[in-house]
């Protein structure tokens, strides 16, 4: 087995065992503290997603992949058994939402180093968006899994069951530690101060020679509009026609995520800038929502939608992170920092989210968000003409001049 196969079967087993713990513990969150607590939880996961970046690149300076994968995989199964123990022990939701944001930057750091290593087995961008395909196609199956598993009298997971899921929840990530045990990257160079997020907010590169951080906080605004509807489809899907249909909905984005790496083929030979393409791709993620309450068919059809295009938008962004590093070594940081940049906008739109489609319901807020994309893709390139016609007005003056 190749080591690349075997970084995506140890995915499998790790993300397959995170969805299914996750979505348990998110329908406890929605019985016991409604739409709004999830939302609040959601929103502290993606929290811990952003601040993952600078605990990203600070440890990949002063550990190997060996050594960064061990250490967050254990610390991260304490703090996913620990989390859930909270959440049933009746501790206050902003608690709860803390422990999660603390999983989150845990996880998400060994995230970028096991991306990091997929780069080091095979660089090229078309293994990095099969790698993200097949954790979104298992998140899928076991959230699915979990909606369909036997509950109790209040309608969800209980006794001997809730704590094998439990169990499960903290013991996936073993195959994670002994797949470390072959890790290829080294640690990385010492990051130039100001480092990490604050050099995106000064203006400054993600990494020498990479893409622009302009262009990546693009992607975190897509990001912003388009994925709050996604990100609370568990509790959305719930209430809208039944917890059973969790599990359909889940099914849908997992087909619609298989259909990604045909997507971004497909924008690559057309050579659409991402002022086209990731709005165009929010659209898809956000307007089928619009018509999702209508009836499951229309759930379902919102689910295909969004995993096509979350799935391109987020293999798309990674890929042009894994690519043009200057230095193999500084990926895991690049990496990191690029899923920070889309957690925050994602963070903002789980956060407001459930505020809005209880006052004007979820068809409204999908139609919303679509149409505010589509205005952001003709600003975007509204901008761009200016600027080549300013170009061009520029040339004419100088060649007069000449």
């Amino acid at each position: 087995m190749t080591r690349l196969r075997r970084l995506i079967g140890t995915a499998l087993v790790d993300s397959f065992g995170l969805s299914l713990g996750w979505t348990v513990f998110s329908l406890y969150v929605v019985g016991r503290h409604g739409l709004a607590g999830l939302g609040l939880c959601n929103a502290a996961m993606l929290v811990g997603v952003a601040l993952s970046a600078p605990v990203a690149a600070r440890l990949s300076v002063r550990l190997d992949g060996r050594a960064l994968l061990r250490v967050t995989c254990v610390t991260e199964s304490v703090l996913r058994v620990g989390t859930f123990a909270l959440l049933l022990a009746g501790a206050p939701p902003v608690v709860v939402a803390v422990a999660v944001a603390a999983s989150n930057v845990v996880a998400w750091t060994g995230y970028a180093g096991m991306r990091a290593e997929v780069a080091a087995a095979d660089p090229r961008g078309a293994a990095m968006t099969w790698y993200m395909v097949a954790v979104a196609a298992i998140e899928a199956a076991g959230t699915a899994t979990a909606a369909l598993l036997p509950t109790g009298p209040a309608g969800l997971v209980s006794g001997g069951l809730l704590v094998a899921v439990i169990a499960g929840y903290g013991t996936c990530l073993v195959p994670t530690w002994l797949v470390a045990g072959g890790a290829l990257v080294k640690r990385a160079a010492p990051l130039p101060r100001p480092g990490g997020l604050r050099r995106v907010l000064r203006g400054g590169r993600l990494l020498p020679n990479g893409p622009p951080d302009g262009l990546l906080a693009f992607g975190g605004m897509v990001m912003l509009l388009g994925s709050g509807p996604t990100l609370l489809a568990v509790g959305l899907a719930a209430e809208l026609h039944g917890t059973r249909w969790v599990a359909g909905s889940a099914l849908a984005f997992a087909a619609g995520s298989l259909l990604a790496p045909l997507v971004v083929a497909r924008l690559e030979r057309r050579t659409l800038p991402p002022a086209i393409a990731w709005p165009a791709l929010g659209i898809g993620m956000a307007g089928g929502w619009a018509f999702a309450a209508w009836s499951p068919a229309a759930l379902l059809a919102a689910q295909l939608l969004s995993g096509m295009c979350m799935s391109a938008l987020e293999g798309d962004m990674d890929a042009r992170v894994a690519t043009k590093a200057a230095s193999p070594r500084g990926v895991t940081a690049g990496l990191a920092t690029a899923a920070a940049l889309r957690a925050f906008g994602s963070a903002a739109a789980v956060a407001m989210a459930p505020r809005v489609i209880g006052e004007a319901g979820i068809g409204w807020l999908g139609g919303a968000l679509a149409a505010a994309l589509a205005a952001l893709a003709v600003l975007r390139l509204a901008r761009r003409w200016s600027r080549s016609a300013a170009d061009r007005v520029v040339g004419v003056a100088t060649a007069r001049d000449l």
